[in-house]
């Protein structure tokens, strides 16, 4: 579990141990912290509402759907919202159609995001069923809500100019190479991704 310090401190020692470019990383930045959100509803809802926007607009967004339909924003509660509702609180209409996929979905129980499948393609797919969710989305709520330690988001930019810089790579690489470069990084990939974040964040070269 990347949620964990210890054992996230554990896999970037044994991904140093595997590439000089990793041990580098850790020796000018040091270890990040474990980055952590809740499972369920919300953290997904929030997902879609942050999509495409500033922190700060996401963060009004969701505060004035909470005003609206209370906290959590429930999703029988955001399925009785019309559409000129949620789009006073700053919900596009696309929006509004990722949101009320996901409300459906959970409501119906068809997808139960407090358990998702143990393997991570299987959870993947399951997730994508979202409307609005793609693979990278589904990655990052895989890593950050469940800590599962393998996840390795290798369409994310910064994670792909990380790879790059700390590989010494001439150039940054695709998301297909991205994701070839870490096969070997199995299973410790999550705190790859976690490593490149904060060197990336560190602004050190």
């Amino acid at each position: 579990m990347v949620h964990d310090a210890n054992r996230l401190n554990a896999s970037l020692d044994a991904l140093a141990a595997l590439e000089p470019g990793f041990a580098r990383a850790l020796e000018r930045v040091g270890y990040p912290e474990p980055r952590v959100r809740a499972t369920g509803y919300d953290t997904m809802l929030r997902t879609i509402v942050g999509q495409q926007v500033s922190v700060a607009a996401a963060a009004s967004v969701w505060n004035k759907l909470e005003a609206l339909i209370g906290a959590g924003c429930p999703p029988d509660a955001l399925l009785a919202q019309d559409a000129d509702a949620l789009r006073a609180c700053g919900l596009s209409r696309q929006k509004q159609s990722y949101a009320r996929s996901l409300a459906e979905l959970v409501l119906s129980g068809e997808i139960d995001l407090h358990a998702l499948p143990s393997d991570d393609e299987e959870a993947i797919a399951e997730l994508v069923r979202i409307k609005g969710i793609g693979r990278w989305s589904a990655e990052i709520y895989l890593l950050f809500a469940e800590g599962r330690c393998d996840i390795w988001p290798a369409g994310d930019l910064a994670v792909q100019i990380e790879v790059g810089r700390l590989l010494g790579l001439p150039e940054r690489p695709d998301e297909r190479t991205t994701r070839a470069l870490a096969e070997k990084w199995r299973p410790h990939r999550g705190a790859a991704a976690i490593l490149a974040w904060h060197h990336y964040n560190s602004g050190v070269l």
